[in-house]
């Protein structure tokens, strides 16, 4: 993603979307934001992620999380398609739970490096990939995901890395690999134990290794 690095400011751009004319940066407020890409409408693993991201969507809103979605189509196909996708949830009724952006001209995909150049459409056209953005109340970028468009996206994933991102922002630590929430998490190696003890009442416990190193600090969050 050229020009778009973790901890940048998240470009604060206007575009049409399936709620009207949104500025990127106000339809955020105080909230996080997810922002993900998808090749195009009426496409099968379009339809199957956007149709998981609708039924997950009360989990986003629950850590306080707006999502929003983007491909080159346009706003009538956006709407459109909403209906086939809301159609494969049997369980889900309604309108799309959240906004589909129309970037037909890729200003947008070009920008934020969102295109995949081994996709192209009927006119020869590079379409976009399947990215992820995540951004934080302070409207930077926390997390960046590149899906080529033949694979589809894990929402369970991406819910797992929001509750990380939201932990570690309020906390000094760190969330080990496969963690999940509730589970242990890792104090950061800047806290001397001393800041660790006072810091953590749940107890820090350190896992002995061949170094003598004590850098694997765990504590209950």
């Amino acid at each position: 993603m050229p020009g778009l690095l973790l901890g940048d400011v998240f470009p604060n751009f206007e575009a049409d979307t399936t709620i009207g004319q949104i500025k990127f940066h106000d339809f955020l407020g105080s909230s996080w934001g997810i922002l993900f890409s998808h090749p195009r409408d009426f496409t099968p693993v379009c339809t199957t992620e956007l149709a998981c991201a609708a039924k997950v969507s009360d989990e986003f809103k629950k850590r306080g999380v707006k999502m929003i979605a983007l491909s080159i189509d346009s706003v009538e196909d956006h709407h459109n398609w909403s209906k086939d996708v809301m159609a494969f949830n049997s369980e889900a009724e309604g309108a799309l739970p959240f906004p589909i952006i129309a970037d037909h001209k890729r200003v947008l995909s070009v920008q934020l490096g969102m295109l995949d150049p081994d996709e192209i459409d009927k006119d020869g056209l590079p379409l976009t990939a399947r990215c992820v953005f995540v951004i934080g109340p302070d409207k930077k970028l926390k997390l960046s995901i590149l899906y080529p468009a033949t694979t589809g996206r894990n929402f369970d994933e991406l819910l797992r890395v929001i509750d990380s991102l939201q932990l570690t922002a309020q906390k000094k630590v760190a969330t080990p690999v496969d963690w999940k929430p509730g589970q242990k998490v890792m104090v950061i190696p800047s806290l001397s134990d001393s800041e660790a003890a006072a810091l953590f009442p749940n107890g820090v416990t350190t896992k002995e290794l061949p170094s003598g190193k004590k850098y694997l600090r765990y504590t209950q969050p």
